[in-house]
């Protein structure tokens, strides 16, 4: 029989060590960080880092039997469990309106090189990201595409901001993300691993739906999103092999960051399935 969670206290230094993790400077010294909610809680349980990625988890008494498995997958990671009031997950939490559980977990980056050796075929590139619920979409979005990869460049937001982490709802667990990369080195590395460059950009010269005509789409291919105000600057465009647009075919004025990743990285990801693509095709 398992065991039940351990009351733990509000003034336990648990509690406050979790609380300072909100904090970018915090999270970077301890190399840890905040899954808040129990989608999170649950993707973290199941990576298996090095060392384990769910180091500890808190939990109120209603969330431990609403989500008893979670717990159970949180204690067979290897994870403490706690359990803790109220006051105490909300002080923790960063939300308005937490669920009761959130996980302490390590740092799961990985490097740049590691990315590159694995041959991608499919990577999103953030460069100058400053918001981290874009950030976080776009690394959903690139998840559910089935990109090999997403690279933070050195002037994006931190991964492990806690908004960030809520708008990955678990993907930030499901592959390789590199961050603090150059984002002239994230080019030249990709070029060099036989990866086209492609820039969006709502004033790109190349449409998309003329990419997709011309079956230039299927090759390996890293998308490089820009700043949510501004886009990407010239010297970063120049450094891609084609700078394209989303072709907007009604009214709207333009498309924000997040939607216009997940219609460039569909795109590829269907052109790499498709006949003649980079990717094979097997029959399900």
């Amino acid at each position: 029989m398992t065991a039940a969670p351990e009351p733990i206290s509000p003034k336990s230094s648990r509690v406050s060590a979790a609380r300072r993790l909100a904090k970018r400077n915090f999270r970077g010294k301890e190399r840890l960080f905040l899954a808040e909610g129990p989608q999170a809680v649950r993707e973290a349980a199941a990576h298996h880092g090095a060392a384990g990625t769910l180091v500890e988890v808190f939990v109120t008494v209603e969330a431990a039997e609403r989500y008893a498995d979670i717990v159970g997958e949180a204690r067979a990671a290897g994870a403490r469990v706690h359990l803790a009031d109220e006051d105490v997950i909300g002080d923790i939490s960063t939300t308005v309106t937490p669920q009761g559980l959130v996980g302490v977990c390590r740092f799961v980056d990985t490097s740049f090189d590691a990315v590159l050796a694995a041959r991608p075929k499919l990577v999103a590139v953030l460069a100058h990201v400053r918001d981290p619920g874009n950030a976080g979409t776009v690394l959903r979005c690139a998840d559910a595409a089935g990109a090999d990869a997403v690279v933070l460049t050195d002037a994006s937001v931190d991964l492990y901001n806690p908004k960030c982490v809520r708008a990955s709802v678990g993907s930030l667990f499901h592959l390789p993300v590199a961050v603090g990369v150059p984002v002239e080195r994230a080019v030249q590395g990709l070029k060099d691993a036989g990866v086209r460059i492609l820039a969006a950009d709502g004033a790109g010269r190349d449409d998309l739906d003329d990419e997709l005509d011309k079956g230039t789409m299927g090759t390996p291919s890293a998308w490089v999103f820009g700043n949510e105000a501004w886009g990407l600057p010239e010297e970063t465009r120049a450094l891609a092999d084609a700078v394209v647009r989303v072709p907007i075919h009604g009214r709207a004025e333009s498309l924000n960051l997040a939607t216009a990743a997940a219609v460039c990285l569909y795109a590829s990801a269907r052109a790499q399935r498709a006949a003649g693509g980079c990717r094979s095709v097997t029959p399900s």
